[in-house]
């Protein structure tokens, strides 16, 4: 199917069903129940999961395959943002040439900083990486001002020139749509105590994760891919052999930039407003995560580990001292206090000290991520079932000589 084996398919396939019934699989308790303040099916959380999965499918693809670990990645989310909300204020509010042009300037960008970065392997290729990003966040910031708006950031404004769209009607206000497809636009689905929400935004946003995520398969099954792989396993005896693996890690690197101005594209389609604190190394760090968390060298890592980062930023940070209240009620009053006081470092602001344990218990214990930790699963679950199988067979060749 598409030119990808059985397995392959199997997966892009489960990916694809799992992006179409977003709004069911998030949405999982009913509204006004104690529980509905985990469901993440709300628009702006389901663009983001799908969004930075584009941005750690990216990554991985140079990390993954390569083992050149970049700090710097945001700079080319930054920039991507940065060319799209400057077509929508130029050009069109049409997200389909913001994003094409955030893709193209920042291939742009990460060729030039590839080719310099690359000259060094190791953890100075990370630093200059880091040192890049950190450059052109101070520039996006303060030098140059009038270009990216500095600490107020950029967004679409009535008097803007918008040489393809027609003049706006008094008191309206540009918004980003596709082909007239406003993004925000959607509907709502009550089912019992349920609510779906279908968000034009989102379905938009996920067909270009799955385009991108069947792109990084072709990418990982192609001889480019072998070629890349080579050089994680061993660039210096690759060297030795005649091949120069410069051009295989600089194609490497822009491509991982391409997808990273994709994201930024997407953000500014969802989102009309930039900043450049999507360039500072925080964000960078971010992505690191999510790809080392899923499963740097997997497939489908990278996205489970963007969505997992992104649930707990959204929905295990806006836990307070109120819900603890709520659910330790039941509770005596000392047990219930105690209770509180253990959890609530943990929660709320104290997100990323959960995050942070998970991560160390991640690469201690599952080096290969959330996707090994599935496996290990799937691995226990076969031997039982294999156990039984043996054991039922067993029987019945006990039972065929009483019988005959």
């Amino acid at each position: 199917m598409l030119g990808l084996n059985k397995k392959d398919g199997t997966l892009l396939l489960i990916v694809a069903i799992l992006a179409l019934f977003a709004p069911f699989i998030l949405n999982p308790f009913p509204e006004g129940s104690a529980l509905a303040q985990f469901n993440a099916g709300y628009p702006d959380l389901m663009q983001r999961l799908v969004i930075f999965g584009i941005f750690a499918i990216g990554f991985n693809i140079l990390f993954g395959l390569t083992g050149y670990l970049s700090f710097g990645h945001a700079a080319f989310l930054g920039v991507g943002s940065y060319a799209a909300i400057w077509m929508m204020k130029l050009l069109t509010m049409n997200v389909i040439p913001a994003i094409i042009v955030s893709v193209i300037v920042a291939g742009i960008f990460s060729l030039l900083v590839g080719f310099i970065s690359l000259r060094r392997s190791g953890i100075y290729f990370s630093i200059l990486t880091l040192a890049f990003a950190q450059m052109s966040y101070a520039l996006a910031y303060s030098v140059l001002t009038p270009i990216t708006g500095g600490e107020t950031g950029l967004q679409p404004k009535i008097n803007d020139p918008r040489v393809l769209d027609g003049a706006l009607a008094a008191g309206e206000t540009p918004r980003a749509n596709l082909f007239g497809l406003e993004m925000g636009s959607g509907f709502d689905l009550t089912m019992g105590g349920w609510i779906f929400t279908f968000n034009a935004g989102y379905y938009i946003a996920a067909v270009v994760m799955l385009l991108a995520f069947y792109l990084s398969i072709r990418i990982f099954r192609s001889p480019f891919g072998m070629m890349l792989r080579a050089v994680k396993s061993n660039q210096q005896r690759m060297n030795y052999t005649g091949l120069n693996s410069k051009p295989y890690t600089l194609a490497a690197f822009v491509i991982s930039g391409m997808y990273a101005g994709l994201a930024g594209g997407l953000l500014v389609a969802m989102d009309t407003q930039v900043g450049p604190e999507r360039m500072f190394w925080t964000a960078s760090g971010e992505v690191v995560l999510m790809t080392i968390l899923g499963g740097a060298g997997t497939l489908i890592g990278p996205v489970l580990g963007a969505g997992f980062i992104k649930y707990m930023e959204n929905i295990v940070s806006k836990i307070n001292k109120s819900v603890l209240e709520q659910w330790f009620a039941f509770m005596p009053d000392g047990i219930e206090d105690l209770m509180i006081t253990l959890v609530y470092p943990f929660i709320g602001k104290g997100w990323h000290l959960t995050l942070g344990i998970m991560f160390m218990l991640v690469v201690i214990f599952l080096p290969g991520g959330l996707v090994e930790g599935g496996q290990r699963l799937g691995k226990v679950f076969r031997r039982r079932d294999d156990k039984a199988t043996s054991v039922e067979s067993d029987a019945a060749e006990q039972r065929k000589p009483a019988a005959e």
